[in-house]
């Protein structure tokens, strides 16, 4: 007998091909199924007599088949089923194109409603590609499902269409929407006033009206929420309960250390340092985002937090997604505490570094490891090497995670419970978020934000360039590089009409981490074609005069080392680059960067590839080359162009394109109804609220076992990287 968790394999009428398409949707079960919502609806529930229908109208009409025919055109070999249907007011055409089995399906003197636009050909107007409905003459307020309603429509692939979603999923529904259990609490119920269970997964589906199709929507983004927080939440108090080491901030020390600074800390930077000591002075573990736009002093803030923790005795952890980033982190941080006498390690899948008594010195990684387990290293920078077998602290204290996002959950509890007492976590983020999202998404980090940049910067001047204004643009650039200035050129790597499906790449338009099963459609990124084909035409029809050099992902480690330093002491005067370069790379001697198809870039990464420049006293310019005559997209750059806030324009992407394209639907794993309400801050506060108010009554949810059931499920279908 089915239930809920039955697998669509057993469910009739869903055969292997429709199984296969299903579970790209994350769709396994009978529940999976009822829980898929439309993402829209179609109102065809106004039934009008055919002599009022209007060209340019969709409208649905009911009547009877006078007429079926089908013919094939000669030139384009293409199929035409055309009906004559009438009612008691007059007769319309109906046209489909290419859908041969509609003259054996339909039958004249069949009643059938029909849904569609009103077209106007040579011989009058006719319905073009109706959505249709066999119906019954004799019986009113018919029970329809494709027309004559609000109709629900699906996010689509080939194959899979809304019309045959509905068709299997009204049945369920029919069959199982009384045995779907109410995991929403009844006070939480009252309050708010939602719809119970079983009427709003039918009005989800099927809506008597678009209020209840609203309310439904409600219920069930509050729902997705709920379980959201309180996840977030749980993990929180979790937290809480461990024991970390704690680290007394010296406060000598640190006014030691911004006294060995060449710049004066920001009043942001200064606030932050504060937060981050004091947390770290607790016995319970530190938790916190460090969230500051590009260029804003994140590493500062960071170091002094490293330098206290080992001057108290203790180790630090320090990772980056990138060996470029950790490589970077490396230096800078061994050049801030180049007189406080810390010995500082570099570790990557390739090669190991020491930094003490103020050199640098390379050494094999198994020696690095077993000065690292007995307590010769206090801090150690590295990428994902730093959480592998073998990888073991002595006294590990802080981790701090760079571009946290880019590291799974489970990585980073791989440092962090790395022995009895647990470390403190400091992650940190150039990719500014946007309240709601952090309230939700990081709700179990404390956030500490960096408002301010140095004294002393000049804004980035931006610019869309149009294909007419490239040849000025090009001399720009020259005059810059003549001066001794250096040059960015980001190539977006598209390559359009490739029959493959998604991509190992790691590079391209969806920044330099393309999550695991993120299925990226039709395109296929092949960035080092791209890299190389612009670099040729630089080089040999742009600038044959300038000494040019590319930079992608597939390089070895020892030749982007060498082509940074190479860039930097300005013996290169072009990078052109995939966007290996889109977070931590410091050049100030740049100032110019040159994005082409910067339309096929997120406002965020954009943000972070203009903050490539813009790193010194001189002025700098970012230049968006485009060629999209979309309308969005132009909003989009134009955005950028008004704002050199990342923060503000972090907002603005997730309104112009929601939470969904801008952070990823199937990134996270959540439904397409909770990432909208991400975007609300208001349902986001009061899931947050009902979430903390419920766990202060009862942490273990024993009085809600189906709560706890549906949440324990839940968690093991989300993940946030």
């Amino acid at each position: 007998m089915l239930d809920l968790s039955t697998k669509i394999e057993e469910v009739a009428r869903i055969g292997t091909a429709y199984q296969k398409k299903l579970k790209k949707f994350g769709i396994k079960t009978v529940q999976d199924l009822l829980f898929y919502f439309p993402s829209r609806y179609d109102d065809f529930s106004d039934i009008i007599p055919i002599k009022k229908v209007k060209v340019g109208y969709t409208v649905c009409v009911q009547g009877k088949i006078l007429q079926i025919e089908s013919t094939r055109t000669f030139k384009k070999f293409m199929n035409i089923t055309e009906i004559i249907v009438e009612d008691e007011t007059g007769a319309i055409k109906a046209l489909w194109f290419n859908q041969p089995y509609l003259a054996k399906t339909l039958k004249e003197d069949d009643f059938i409603c029909l849904a569609g636009k009103v077209s106007l050909g040579k011989d009058g107007m006719y319905l073009n590609n109706p959505a249709y409905e066999r119906i019954s003459e004799a019986v009113e307020n018919q029970n329809l499902t494709h027309t004559g309603r609000i109709v629900p429509v699906y996010a689509e692939t080939r194959g899979l269409t809304s019309r045959w979603l509905r068709f299997i999923i009204k049945p369920l529904l029919v069959n199982f929407y009384h045995k779907i259990p109410e995991i929403l609490p009844e006070e939480i119920l009252k309050k708010y006033k939602f719809l119970p269970i079983k009427k709003a997964i039918w009005q989800a589906h099927f809506p008597d009206s678009f209020d209840y199709a609203d309310a439904a929507k409600s219920r069930f983004s509050f729902e997705e929420l709920f379980l959201l927080q309180l996840s977030v939440l749980k993990e929180k108090a979790k937290l809480i309960q461990n024991k970390a080491p704690a680290c007394l901030m010296n406060t000598a020390l640190m006014k030691e250390f911004t006294k060995s600074l060449s710049f004066e800390l920001t009043d942001s930077q200064k606030q932050c340092s504060w937060q981050i000591l004091k947390d770290l002075e607790k016995i319970t573990p530190m938790s916190r985002l460090l969230e500051g736009d590009v260029g804003s002093g994140k590493t500062v803030v960071a170091t002094m937090a490293a330098l206290n923790t080992a001057k108290c005795g203790y180790q630090v952890a320090f990772m980056a997604p990138t060996e470029i980033l950790a490589n970077q982190h490396f230096k800078e941080v061994t050049r801030l505490l180049e007189s406080f006498n810390v010995r500082i390690g570099f570790l990557t899948a390739k090669e190991g570094r020491i930094f003490k008594d103020k050199e640098t010195y390379k050494t094999s990684k198994q020696s690095l490891l077993e000065d690292l387990k007995n307590g010769q290293i206090d801090i150690l920078i590295g990428t994902h090497s730093l959480i592998q077998k073998g990888v073991d602290f002595k006294n590990l204290a802080l981790v701090i995670v760079d571009e946290q996002h880019r590291f799974g959950v489970e990585q980073r509890k791989n440092l962090t419970h790395n022995n009895a007492l647990f470390a403190h976590l400091l992650s940190m983020t150039a990719t500014p978020i946007p309240r709601t999202l952090a309230l939700t998404i990081y709700g179990d980090l404390d956030l500490s934000l960096i408002k301010e940049m140095p004294k002393n910067r000049k804004k980035v001047k931006t610019l869309i360039v149009e294909p007419k204004d490239r040849s000025s643009a090009y001399e720009f650039i020259r005059k810059e590089a003549q001066e001794g200035k250096g040059i960015f050129v980001i190539c977006p790597k598209i390559e359009a009409r490739d029959k493959k499906q998604g991509t190992k790449d790691k590079e391209g338009m969806y920044g330099s981490f393309v999550p695991k099963n993120y299925n990226l459609g039709s395109l296929v990124l092949q960035d080092v074609k791209a890299v190389k084909e612009e670099y040729e035409k630089l080089s040999n029809e742009v600038f044959p005069d300038l000494r040019i050099t590319m930079l992608h992902g597939k390089m070895k480690s020892s030749e982007k080392e060498k082509i940074m330093q190479d860039f930097k002491k300005g013996e290169v005067d072009i990078l052109v680059s995939t966007s290996v370069v889109e977070v931590g790379v410091d050049i100030p001697r740049a100032t110019v960067m040159m994005i082409e198809g910067a339309e096929r870039f997120g406002l965020a990464q954009l943000h972070q590839f203009r903050g490539r420049v813009g790193r010194s006293d001189a002025q700098s310019y970012c230049f968006l080359f485009t060629t999209s005559p979309d309308h969005l997209n132009r909003k989009r750059l134009k955005a950028l162009v008004a704002s050199n806030s990342g923060f503000e324009l972090a907002q603005k992407d997730l309104e112009i394109r929601g939470p969904g394209q801008v952070y990823g639907t199937q990134q996270w794993g959540l439904p397409d109804i909770a990432m909208q309400g991400l975007s609300n801050i208001f349902l986001v506060e009061k899931t947050r609220a009902a979430a903390k108010e419920l766990l202060e009554k009862d942490p273990g949810l024993k009085m809600y076992p189906l709560l706890k059931e549906r949440l324990k499920n839940f968690e093991q279908r989300i993940h946030f990287e």
